[in-house]
């Protein structure tokens, strides 16, 4: 098996090195693993790509490289430049410091690169380690998903449903819960959720020169979403995976909106 692995947080950031580790467990010894990720952190950026100006791509070992761009630039460097046009079988992307459950999911670079992959026709997957006061100070926070993340991508593999040869392909948005490995209760499937009372905010600070500045600040992570959603299984100790697609129409309200036609 041939997989590609990108991520947001940088292409030194720690949860890059889990997720090789876990590529090439799932590769298995005959397989190989490609890395195109960030040369710097592009938390927050979706699925932004640098349609404007061009990215660096530069070499930093065998079958290893960074670019000056998003995650889902790094997809398609990967994929069309440091591949040469051989498609990957399997695009994983992560694993991301902090979870990308709930709403978060919305502006993850890491699903970002996920969801690039999908639209290029290759399976995806996007990985995400909550952190929480049961497992931020452990030696390893990314612990769970280093023990547990080979098999579980196996599993989501042989399960995944054949798709459509038209329309938008699945990716899959995993996030492992802020515990040890060893309390990891197992792993669930389940729709993303909204955290209500929180949400991203901005807090204006003052420069010593006089001037304006605006930081964005994330809302409590801790808040439980719906029954049977993303955050609240985390919480609760299980693994989510979240069947997700590329399409954003609101297909409930296509119906209310035919008086227009």
């Amino acid at each position: 098996m041939r997989i590609l692995v990108t991520n947001d947080d940088g292409i030194n950031a720690p949860g890059l090195t889990v997720l090789e580790a876990i590529a090439h467990e799932v590769a298995g010894p005959d397989g190989e693993v490609w890395t195109v990720a960030p040369a710097f952190e592009q938390s927050g950026v979706g699925h932004c790509i640098s349609y404007t100006r061009p990215s660096m791509l530069s070499q930093l070992g065998e079958r290893r490289f960074a670019t000056e761009g998003s995650p889902a630039d790094c997809v398609l460097a990967g994929v069309h430049v440091a591949m040469e046009d051989v498609m990957p079988d399997l695009v994983l992307s992560g694993i991301n410091r902090g979870n990308n459950s709930a709403e978060n999911a919305l502006y993850s670079g890491t699903l970002g690169g996920a969801m690039e992959a999908a639209l290029q026709g290759i399976p995806a997957m996007a990985l995400s380690q909550y952190f929480g006061p049961h497992n931020a100070q452990l030696d390893n926070p990314f612990e769970a998903s280093a023990e547990h993340g080979a098999a579980l991508i196996r599993d989501i593999l042989k399960a995944s449903p054949q798709e459509p040869t038209e329309g938008y392909r699945l990716f899959y948005n995993i996030n492992f819960p802020p515990v040890p490995a060893a309390a990891v209760k197992g792993a669930r499937a389940v729709a993303q959720g909204m955290r209500h009372g929180t949400r991203f905010s901005a807090q204006e600070q003052q420069s010593p020169n006089g001037r304006r500045y605006v930081w964005i600040k994330g809302g409590d992570q801790h808040v439980h979403t719906a029954p049977d959603t993303d955050a609240s299984v985390n919480l609760d100790g299980y693994i989510s995976v979240t069947p997700m697609r590329a399409d954003l129409t609101a297909h409930d309200a296509l119906h209310a909106l035919k008086v227009l036609e």
